[in-house]
């Protein structure tokens, strides 16, 4: 048996939808995209919804939008895809990285506050997995220090928090839909804000700095023929009414891929649970996991930077042997405090953010998707069960 770490779920529905742009001739961003961010809006319940061609491009816009100056500092989890800090250092910030818990693989909530000095001016939690971070504390310090939240919620659409949605809690959330994300555009991304303020930013930050037209300016003519003014400098990051279309058609059907998410996990937090070298995916009961990945550590002993080698030796030797019966399995994400830009530039040690260090070297990512059978989840569960057992 051959078992994928992921799969998408396409139908007729999404079929029809990517056609309707080329039957139109529209295939930049217009009309389907506007319904899709309308959707999306809907469904998180933010105020507003704008789509770009990436996660990565939310997260930028996101903090060029808030004003995010070179030398400025911003704390990120030390545990994350590597996009998060990269706009940081892109934008001419400096990174300020922070420890996870590995209960949750998410920022440390309190920790970071200790690292907060004059140069700070963000913070941004991520989501990692599609489990919300601990907000109520990070939205406690941030207000307190006059700092703004971005909350990178790339795997987290479906996730919730004390009644919120992910993405709607902080100043501005951001959002993938790359393929092995709930509802996939092939590449893509959305940014949610409560804060009906920053959207001419946001939105002219897509579009090459674009803002409307003014009407009293320009004498109110009523078409659409002028160009619109440019009052900042933007980027092209927005995305097509092909991958539109393709993401309405897939909000159509979003509960149902959540809740095939939600039943793959299930059976793995039953299979799996009383293995004590296995440590499961923890979700607080004022949680709603999406479970974008079922991440899980390995641990036979219990880590430290005397037998981590040790252990990501074993831990590799696992995911090949189980590559070897067909299933597919990953590190769950890398820590980019430990990678050699971020090592370099900075000067870390693995001791500096050592949870972070564990989880890069010891995450074991297990197949889940929609549709996954019966079958298959009890073929991965028996072969980690078997195979783990002896690692």
């Amino acid at each position: 048996m051959q078992v994928p770490i992921s799969k998408n779920w396409f139908g007729s529905e999404e079929l029809k939808a990517v056609q309707q742009p080329l039957l139109d001739s529209w295939v930049v961003q217009g009309k389907q995209v506007k319904a899709f961010e309308s959707a999306f809006s809907e469904f998180t319940h933010a105020t507003v919804s704008l789509a770009c061609s990436s996660g990565t491009a939310a997260l930028h816009i996101a903090a060029a939008a808030l004003g995010l100056e070179p030398g400025s500092q911003v704390i990120v989890p030390a545990f994350t895809w590597v996009a998060t800090s990269n706009v940081i250092e892109l934008l001419g910030g400096r990174v300020q990285f922070c420890d996870i818990e590995l209960d949750t693989f998410n920022l440390e909530p309190r920790a970071w506050e200790s690292l907060v000095d004059e140069k700070t001016v963000g913070v941004c939690p991520v989501h990692l997995f599609g489990l919300c971070a601990e907000m109520e504390p990070v939205l406690e310090v941030a207000k307190r220090k006059n700092l703004w939240v971005v909350e990178d919620a790339a795997c987290a659409l479906g996730a919730w928090y004390k009644g919120q949605h992910a993405g709607t809690i902080g100043d501005i959330g951001c959002f993938s839909f790359h393929p092995r994300k709930s509802i996939t555009t092939g590449e893509g991304g959305m940014v949610t804000t409560m804060r009906s303020s920053l959207v001419p930013t946001l939105d002219g930050l897509r579009n090459h700095g674009a803002v409307p037209k003014d009407a009293n300016r320009i004498g109110n003519i009523g078409h659409s023929s002028l160009l619109p003014s440019y009052s900042i400098a933007g980027f092209n990051y927005r995305l097509t009414d092909i991958q539109g279309a393709l993401g309405r058609a897939q909000m159509t059907r979003l509960d149902w891929l959540l809740s095939e998410r939600r039943r793959c996990a299930d059976y793995y937090q039953d299979r799996l649970k009383g293995h004590e070298w296995l440590r499961l995916p923890n979700v607080p009961d004022h949680q709603q996991h999406a479970w974008q990945s079922y991440v899980a550590l390995f641990t036979p002993e219990e880590p430290s930077l005397r037998n981590v080698d040790k252990l990501t030796n074993r831990r590799n030797e696992l995911m090949k042997q189980l590559s070897e019966r067909g299933i597919s399995t990953r590190q769950g994400t890398h820590a980019p405090a430990h990678l050699e830009y971020y090592v370099s530039k900075y000067k870390i040690r693995p001791e500096d953010f050592p949870n972070a260090y564990f989880a890069d070297r010891l995450t074991v990512a297990l197949p889940i998707f929609p549709g996954m059978s019966e079958a298959e989840l009890d073929y991965v569960a028996t072969n980690i069960i078997d195979l783990g057992q002896s690692s």
